[in-house]
């Protein structure tokens, strides 16, 4: 790892303290370390965050595939919170960052003796970002929670399946923790908006505690369910691949075996679409003349496109769909993504030299800072402590005598 990789981005001298694990909160510290601030992660000796042995893994390799991108951009520190010595380090750490960013159960900074109170007195000037499942109040706030949890009760899992006059399945999962990774930028725009407040000198006295619930972030979300139910005691339910107020916006089989997307929500739309089709008949037809027709009659309406896409190639459907200007797409696998040209084109697919598995492919950095100092990727997830001394030693100051004798004692 070149240490002289460090980004330079919009968020250059803001200095974080994550004591994170899992997802969210390291995921609101990388978003923010991609643009370029300094985050100092906190992590147990020996095992690390949990998330180093998550997802696919190399054999002989102890961490895993995903730790090339959940970790990157931090300097790894260890220290075990469950020793003395261990919380006196977090303490002076504090007092040399912006902010704390965490997300463990509540109450449990308070058992390591790091709650806000603690944190204030040590660093007044501190923000202290928390991620919980339920907040850190209410009546539920102390129930364990992981995105999935919080997917379910902000209401976005009943929505992901099909009706159930077509399926009897469960709601279906994202395939990634949405719940957490909502919840982290959550907490990332928390601490930003917590910092501007410092900055224009409006900041109330004691310690900023910015509160952030996996479970308010998803119902966040979910446009207007809330409001519908409020005023119509109507609850929505789950529509599968369309929506129900306007057609055709639906997924289409194609001739080589894959999904096809087609969102032609307007009347010019529709009519493009059926001149691209050869069909133009169909914009005649009175039981697709208008969008309150057709999404009256849209399982027909599906029917009719489905027997022409059915009839093309994903590559045919995407020509055609981009020379009529009707949005459009395949769906997309990690495969299509790879190799797309506007990712590639735009940096958001990028390789990443990692020093424990040699050339990786990453994600670029969001939201995109065009010119110069807009953020990046300076070292894929380092390994357990790699920046121990870089931090005791050269922030902290602290003595390699006293440095070992930690080390021996299981401190760090």
């Amino acid at each position: 790892m070149n240490e002289q990789g460090a980004v330079q981005g919009p968020l250059n001298g803001l200095r974080i303290l994550e004591l994170g694990h899992f997802i969210a909160a390291p995921f609101a510290t990388r978003v923010l370390a991609d643009l370029g601030a300094e985050v100092i992660k906190i992590e147990p000796p020996g095992t690390g965050d949990p998330v180093r042995s998550w997802g696919e893994m190399i054999d002989g390799d102890p961490t895993s595939i995903w730790w090339s991108v959940h970790g990157r951009n931090k300097k790894s520190v260890t220290v075990n919170l469950r020793k003395p010595e261990g919380i006196e380090i977090v303490k002076k750490l504090i007092r040399e960052v912006d902010a704390v960013v965490e997300n463990f159960k509540p109450g449990q900074l308070a058992k390591w003796g790091l709650d806000a109170d603690v944190i204030g007195a040590v660093n007044p000037d501190a923000i202290l970002v928390q991620v919980s499942g339920y907040g850190q109040s209410g009546p539920n706030y102390k129930r364990a929670a992981f995105g999935v949890i919080g997917e379910a009760v902000g209401g976005i899992r009943h929505l992901t399946g099909y009706p159930k006059e077509e399926s009897d399945l469960p709601p279906v999962r994202t395939g990634v923790s949405l719940g957490d990774s909502v919840a982290g930028l959550y907490a990332a725009i928390g601490l930003l908006a917590a910092m501007f407040e410092k900055l224009a000198g409006k900041r109330p006295p004691g310690v900023r505690v910015v509160d952030v619930a996996l479970s308010e972030s998803v119902l966040s979300l979910l446009e207007g369910v809330l409001p519908e139910y409020g005023y119509l005691n109507k609850i929505r339910q789950p529509q599968g691949s369309t929506i129900r107020t306007t057609a055709p916006s639906n997924a289409y089989p194609s001739k080589d075996g894959r999904w096809f997307l087609i969102g032609a929500n307007s009347q010019a739309l529709f009519e493009r679409l059926t001149e691209a089709m050869r069909m133009p008949e169909l914009a005649k037809d009175p039981r697709f003349c208008d969008n309150p027709s057709r999404t009256r009659n849209a399982a027909a309406l599906d029917d009719e496109i489905a027997i022409w896409s059915r009839t093309q190639t994903l590559a045919e459907m995407e020509k055609l769909m981009t020379e009529a200007d009707v949005p459009a797409t395949r769906i997309y696998d990690i495969a299509d993504i790879s190799k797309d040209p506007q990712f590639l084109g735009r940096g958001m697919v990028r390789k990443v030299a990692d020093e424990r598995l040699g050339e990786m492919l990453h994600p670029g950095v969001v939201p995109h800072f065009p010119g110069a100092a807009g953020g990046g990727v300076g070292w894929a997830g380092p390994a357990l402590g790699r920046h121990n001394d870089e931090i005791l030693r050269g922030l902290l100051g602290l003595e390699r005598q006293i440095i070992d004798k930690l080390s021996a004692a299981g401190v760090i």
